[in-house]
């Protein structure tokens, strides 16, 4: 064991946030000697961590007491908490170490205290993360190498760590900027980055700490950049890998993967080899081809056959809630990507589509959205909105689609919403009140809304630009819920 993780025997070290992340790191600490204390303000989750052998205490009470922090040798942050979040702030200014939950996975690892080091392959990008990951787990099973698929897409990687049966070698880590910004010391075997738009910049402070955050996986043996995004293609020359090679949806140059015709080629680690065809990849289109070159590039980079990178993609299968076909009423087809958070990920979505009614709405995080609807907005039928963002996204839409009719679904419980539209003309612009309504309640009404604004051969697309927390417990319950409400407006339920 190295001398970091032997330090904390015998000592008292806090676990800030009691979520899934904040739980797997009970167990190991344990098993590392450490007495683990647990602090939220969630007294369910603080309970479960309770059952589980820590102590726990009021997150509140405790920034309230900075004295109490110095009992703690280290502070293992959940990625939730920003820099600037008080108790962290308080721990920084105490001198205590502060590593995030993939920080301590790295170096409980690298001790080998749950067995000899795993190969880690790391996927960020502000879109098209999980569905790389879930294609690069994919390849490696095709390869028949023991890999497991974790970090941001569910399971924390601890647990992977401690798994007995079956054994991963190898990690399929999906990293968010939140982790990669608590994680210094993680060296990948190769790490990629996607692509990079404005996203959590209320988190980072701003898009340059954001990019630094991302560029922590280009710091291993291979670094990947996608060359066809104007920001991730020009961090060749920031990566620190030992290796960097890109990926483009063009013709490759040496050093690069790309498309050739039909077929997906590797000039990277290879001098021409042929991955795939272009019609073995789910999801089509550009999207999904960009992922899929950099699950490719990832798996090549430690040596996996073109025969497992054909086999692997043509097995993988898209995931619910992005951009999945839920349901055709009145030849209107209805689709359901609300795991597109941030106005990048829903751009993709848009230019997939020739003519789309656009459901979209929820909280921005600090991103700009003038841009996506000035180059989406010839493309839309029409657009319904909600959260507590719409009334931004109302605005864009009169500044730069003044044509297209919007409709605000208004709950009543978002201030926002007072102030919606205020800064241009409102003509096209009109209100559906679901007074009180829940999320699933007021996306029932934003549904028949869209589907009267939408014609025979059309497409209505949730693809809400904006995180779901205000109205949703998460964007999987979103998704869920427009697929009930398109299910309902078919009379298979009860109409509300």
């Amino acid at each position: 064991m190295n001398d970091e993780l032997e330090r904390l025997r015998g000592r008292a070290v806090l676990v800030a946030g009691a979520g899934v992340s904040g739980r797997a790191t009970i167990e190991p600490l344990t098993d590392l000697g450490a007495h683990v204390t647990v602090t939220d303000r969630n007294e369910r989750a603080l309970a479960e961590c309770a059952a589980l052998g820590a102590r726990t205490v009021d997150l509140d009470s405790l920034v309230d007491d900075p004295a109490a922090l110095r009992e703690f040798a280290l502070v293992v942050t959940s990625p939730g908490f920003p820099p600037d979040a008080p108790l962290l702030s308080r721990a920084a200014g105490a001198a205590i170490p502060i590593w995030g939950d993939i920080e301590l996975s790295w170096r409980i690892d690298r001790a080998e205290v749950y067995g000899p080091a795993r190969r880690w392959l790391a996927v960020t990008g502000t879109n098209g993360k999980t569905t790389t990951t879930m294609m690069l787990h994919a390849i490696l099973e095709a390869s028949g190498l023991g890999s497991v698929a974790c970090g941001n897409i569910g399971l924390p990687v601890l647990d992977a760590l401690r798994r007995d049966e079956p054994r991963a070698d190898v990690l399929a880590v999906e990293l968010s900027s939140f982790q990669l910004h608590w994680a210094p010391s993680v060296r990948p075997e190769a790490g990629v980055v996607l692509n990079i738009a404005e996203d959590h910049l209320d988190w980072h402070g701003g898009i340059e700490n954001y990019i630094e955050a991302k560029l922590g996986a280009l710091t291993g043996v291979v670094g990947v950049i996608g060359l066809d995004d104007p920001i991730a293609g020009g961090l060749g020359d920031r990566s620190r890998a030992v290796v960097t090679v890109g990926f483009t949806l063009g013709y490759p140059q040496e050093g690069e993967l790309g498309i050739s015709g039909e077929l997906l080629v590797d000039r990277a680690f290879a001098d021409s080899a042929v991955l795939a065809r272009v019609d073995d990849v789910t999801p089509p289109g550009p999207a999904g081809l960009s992922d899929a070159l950099a699950a490719a590039a990832l798996a090549r980079a430690i040596d996996v056959p073109a025969s497992a990178v054909h086999d692997g993609l043509r097995r993988h299968r898209v995931g619910p809630h992005r951009a999945a076909p839920v349901g055709q009423v009145d030849g209107v087809e209805y689709i359901d990507d609300s795991k597109a958070t941030n106005p990048h990920a829903a751009r993709s979505s848009l230019l997939a589509r020739d003519r789309v009614v656009w459901i979209a709405g929820g909280l921005l995080k600090g991103a700009r959205v003038d841009d996506l609807v000035a180059e989406v907005a010839p493309r839309l039928s029409g657009a319904v909105l909600l959260g507590r963002d719409a009334g931004d996204i109302a605005d864009a839409l009169a500044r730069h689609a003044p044509q297209v009719p919007v409709v605000v679904v208004d709950t009543g419980d978002d201030e926002a919403m007072t102030d919606a539209t205020s800064e241009t003309d409102t003509s096209s612009v009109r209100r559906a009140v679901a007074p009180g309504a829940d999320g699933p309640a007021a996306m029932r009404v934003v549904v028949r809304e869209a589907a009267a604004l939408a014609s025979p051969g059309e497409t209505v697309l949730l693809a809400p630009a904006a995180a779901s927390l205000d109205m949703f417990a998460d964007y999987a319950e979103r998704g869920r819920s427009f697929a009930s409400a398109v299910e309902e407006l078919r009379g298979g339920g009860t109409q509300p």
